[in-house]
């Protein structure tokens, strides 16, 4: 039996349910950080432990749990996701996330490549912007949380730490330091003050710092001594090749933050600027390739001065020997002379003008957007292809259009998810499409502003559907996107208003056929809608609960191809009702949903539930009711459906069926 994985002093990992821990990766005085192996879905995770030292009491660990459960919503695609949030078994907090192979970027070296140094800033100047307009300042921007994944972009980790900027107040740790790490910490946040997203920026300025010199702009032996430079000493200069960064490394590690950058957007354009007044990245990149060879300069012009020394010399006996030729001819002979001579070095010394480098890039993006593959898969789609020929040559008219050609792609492929109730895909274009344009430059080109208007538009028209429909639930879940893609915050206003007087769960109108009554003339209020695809992945999700198998009538086709709740052997959207489920599942889905609502609901009887039939798509769906037939072995399905024309079916009860849904009633 294999050893027990265990730290360098000898102590038993962290047991975590679900996951197995192999090795420490990193720590610190914070937390430490495992490779994990989850069972579940077989795969390699990063999970962060907090130490006992920095969250010492119930009520910070639950705080700290609320601020990681935040910070998990944010949808960027330069931000490591957050899996899951937990405690141990020991009852320490941890959150589990990507583990990135590749390593960090300060175990890379940029200094032959400013290019490349600006590109990543660019891309972190991205994400800070994203995180600071939803109020979270991440506050340990440093080069060990930026890390590479199996594409090699660089994508932000550790939020954890992060604070939102409505609940004030500096977070200390428990012995009276300041959260962050002190190379990279701005000096109001060594102070201990309350910070913003100014302190982040600082932070990328020391990151930038690092990138283009290979070392800190402040080195210390301590971590005291190390936060008395940054508030105290004078911005250094910086190597004399790297002069035209000065004023902005000037103005990113100001002391004060009202003088440093207002904002991602403006740091972004100081870059530019920067950009702007030195020679072309890439020339001077390929110039340092060719530094090695300039040791050789000197020593080549002395010979080319002797050969044409030389050269003088036997033009000059020739002449001589011609004894009384004419003044015109020798005239002519240096004339021509002068022409092959200059012509020969002109060929020796001028090579053909590379091709752009963005050539290939913007080639890549012309086939990805035509192919739909905006953002997929990920190393080979339109949104890494188009942002690397930005990075290349953003002055490029192709790479202009190409911004707007992938604006207008990112636009329709939103609505369309919305439209077909795919919300999280939807959410992510829309990030993406944020970031693009961010990084870009073009959040008030006409091609956003018309994303901006198809998006609202398709958001709108779902909403006038669920209203027409009364279906409060669908309508709610709609009313969030409002907020998701940054909407007019009237328009949130007018949408709960509208909701707050559609029929609810709790209160569904008996015209509409919402409200039965059982024989003893007690009211129930029956849910308006079948429990969706999206409501159930939720419970699932939450329970972890295994699938059911769905019933075939070709038991065959269960070996071969095996069906469940995910995938019923037709499209369903997360809209429509779940089918595919037991009605083992359904009384488990009505227990977990009474206790995350507070409220008794349950399945109803056969005749309330034929009393609201369902439809999924253009298929009509059964419904399970909680009345038993054979000695409740089998339950019966009411109402007719796709596959069946009987209005009232007994079926085994620990069975899916590919048309049979469910829906709840409470008694009031």
């Amino acid at each position: 039996m294999a050893e027990e994985p265990k730290h360098d002093d000898g102590t038993p990992l962290p047991e975590i349910t679900g996951y197995r821990l192999l090795r420490v990766i990193n720590h610190g005085g914070m937390s430490t950080v495992y490779l994990a192996r989850q069972h579940t879905l077989g795969r390699d995770v990063a999970i962060k432990v907090m130490s006992p030292q920095a969250l010492i009491d119930e009520t910070s660990r639950r705080r700290f749990e609320n601020e990681v459960r935040i910070i998990a919503r944010l949808e960027h695609p330069h931000v490591v996701r957050i899996h899951e949030v937990g405690r141990t078994l020991d009852g320490l907090p941890y959150y589990a996330m990507p583990y990135m192979a590749r390593g960090h970027l300060g175990q890379r070296n940029f200094g032959k490549s400013e290019r490349r140094v600006v590109e990543i800033a660019n891309i972190l100047l991205s994400v800070l912007g994203y995180a600071h307009a939803r109020n979270i300042v991440h506050r340990d921007v440093k080069a060990e949380n930026v890390l590479f994944d199996d594409a090699d972009r660089p994508l932000l980790a550790d939020f954890g730490i992060a604070l939102r900027k409505d609940w004030g107040g500096a977070r200390m740790t428990a012995t009276g330091l300041a959260v962050g790490s002190t190379a990279y910490m701005a000096p109001e946040q060594a102070r201990g003050e309350v910070v913003d997203g100014r302190a982040d920026l600082y932070a990328l300025g020391v990151l930038i710092w690092e990138m283009l010199t290979g070392r800190l702009p402040f080195e210390a032996p301590d971590a005291l001594s190390m936060a008395v430079m940054h508030a105290q000493d004078p911005v250094p200069k910086l190597p004399a090749h790297l002069a035209h960064w000065q004023h902005f490394m000037n103005r990113a590690l100001a002391k004060q933050p009202a003088q440093r950058f207002e904002d991602a957007a403006q740091m972004r354009a100081g870059i530019e600027s920067v950009m702007q007044r030195s020679v072309m990245p890439a020339l001077r990149d390929r110039l340092q390739r060719l530094a090695p060879m300039q040791q050789y300069a000197k020593p080549i012009w002395a010979v080319c001065a002797l050969l044409a020394f030389i050269g003088v010399g036997v033009l000059g006996v020739e002449y001589l020997a011609r004894h009384r030729a004419t003044d015109a001819a020798v005239a002519r002979n240096e004339a021509a002379a002068t022409v092959v001579a200059h012509n020969q070095v002109t060929t020796a010394m001028l090579e053909p003008l590379p091709e752009s480098p963005a050539r290939q890039a913007i080639d890549a993006a012309r086939k990805q957007i035509a192919a739909g593959h905006l953002t997929t898969p990920l190393d080979t789609n339109a949104y890494t292809s188009v942002l690397e020929a930005w990075n290349s040559d953003g002055s490029n008219e192709e790479v202009i259009e190409l911004v707007a050609n992938l604006t207008d792609a990112f636009a329709n492929a939103i609505a369309a998810q919305i439209r077909d109730g795919k919300d999280a895909r939807a959410r992510e274009i829309h990030a993406m499409a944020t970031a693009l344009a961010e990084q870009t430059g073009t959040s008030g080109s006409p091609e956003y502003l018309r994303l901006r208007r198809k998006t609202e538009a398709a958001v709108k028209a779902r909403f006038e559907d669920a209203a027409k429909r009364h279906d409060q639930d669908e309508a709610q879940r709609t009313t969030q996107l409002v907020s998701d893609f940054g909407l007019s915050p009237r328009l949130a206003a007018d949408f709960n208003s509208r909701v707050a007087k559609l029929p609810s769960q709790s209160a569904a109108p008996a015209a509409a056929g919402g409200v039965s009554e059982d024989n003893n003339k007690a009211t129930v209020a029956v849910s308006r809608t079948p429990v969706t695809r999206g409501d159930y992945a939720r419970f699932a999700d939450t329970t972890k609960r295994t699938a059911s198998l769905c019933r075939e009538r070709v038991s065959l086709l269960r070996v071969i191809a095996p069906r469940d709740w995910r995938s019923p052997g037709f499209s369903q959207n997360d809209t429509e009702p779940v089918v595919c489920v037991s009605l083992q599942d359904a009384e488990a889905y009505a227990g977990w949903y009474s206790h995350k609502t507070g409220q008794r609901w349950r399945l109803p009887t056969a005749e309330e539930a034929h009393e609201t039939p369902a439809q999924s798509g253009n298929r009509a769906v059964s419904l399970w009711s909680r009345d038993c037939a054979a000695g409740c072995g089998r339950r019966f399905a009411s109402g007719k459906s796709w596959r069946s024309a009987s209005p009232q079916r007994p079926l085994l009860a620990n069975r899916g069926y590919d048309d049979v849904g469910f829906r709840l009633v409470r008694d009031r």
